[in-house]
């Protein structure tokens, strides 16, 4: 059984058929990656997985838990937490309200104090600009912001969506090398990436989409080397 495990989803936006019968599982520790080109359905997957989105049929279960009809601050309290694509930071609160937000599920300050000192060690230029209001963050301060306040929650599974989006190369670098200390740590993660190239690279195993349907999964080194995904993603 797989920490995460999502059967047979079926998601609709009115009448458009966004997710056709798509199945992801996730095993506990693992880093497991979507890729697609615009519109193949990869942010409504997690949006769908994290409650934003109902399906109107399929399952999603976390440690065999039916997490289907819960209200997304409930999939939140039961561990599985988005970072959502854009950032989505609150601009008019300093880096450290933003964190605190993160937190707001648990009463326990000494897990809060133990969480907020694992972000900034994670995170070390989120300590420098505590006070800064963060809608005056650069874009990649942004992105390790809206990380950073998602893992205040201590989370099962952290969904990422497209964390890459608008950085400098060398700020993409940055962040995904932070997903891989996060994996090192023991973090599940899925992760939905447009950089097909550097998703592989930190993910273990992969699923493809393509006009809302899975068309392939396998393991992310048979992913890198299949001819399909190679043209299509890899632009090779």
């Amino acid at each position: 059984m797989a920490m995460l495990e999502v059967e047979g989803i079926h998601t609709y936006y009115g009448l458009i058929h966004a997710l056709k019968d798509v199945s992801v599982n996730v095993e506990e520790g693992e880093v497991v990656t979507i890729i697609g080109a615009n519109g193949a359905g990869k942010s409504t997957m997690l949006k769908t997985t994290s409650g934003l989105l109902k399906p109107r049929k399929g399952s999603i279960r976390l440690n065999d838990e039916e997490l289907t009809q819960l209200r997304p601050h409930k999939i939140v309290e039961k561990g599985v937490v988005q970072v959502p694509e854009g950032r989505r930071i609150f601009g008019t609160l300093t880096v450290m309200e933003n964190l605190d937000m993160g937190a707001f599920i648990c009463t326990n300050s000494q897990k809060n104090k133990k969480n907020l000192n694992r972000v900034l060690e994670l995170f070390p230029r989120l300590k420098e600009r505590s006070k800064q209001v963060a809608g005056t963050l650069s874009g990649g301060e942004q992105q390790m912001l809206a990380m950073g306040r998602a893992l205040m929650t201590n989370p099962k599974v952290l969904l990422l969506d497209e964390p890459s989006m608008g950085l400098a190369p060398v700020l993409v670098d940055d962040i995904f090398a932070t997903i891989r200390q996060l994996h090192d740590a023991g973090t599940t993660i899925l992760l939905v990436e447009q950089n097909a190239r550097l998703a592989l690279q930190v993910a273990s195993r992969g699923y493809v989409l393509q006009s809302g349907s899975v068309v392939l999964s396998d393991t992310a080194e048979n992913l890198e080397k299949n001819e399909m995904v190679r043209e299509a993603y890899l632009g090779e």
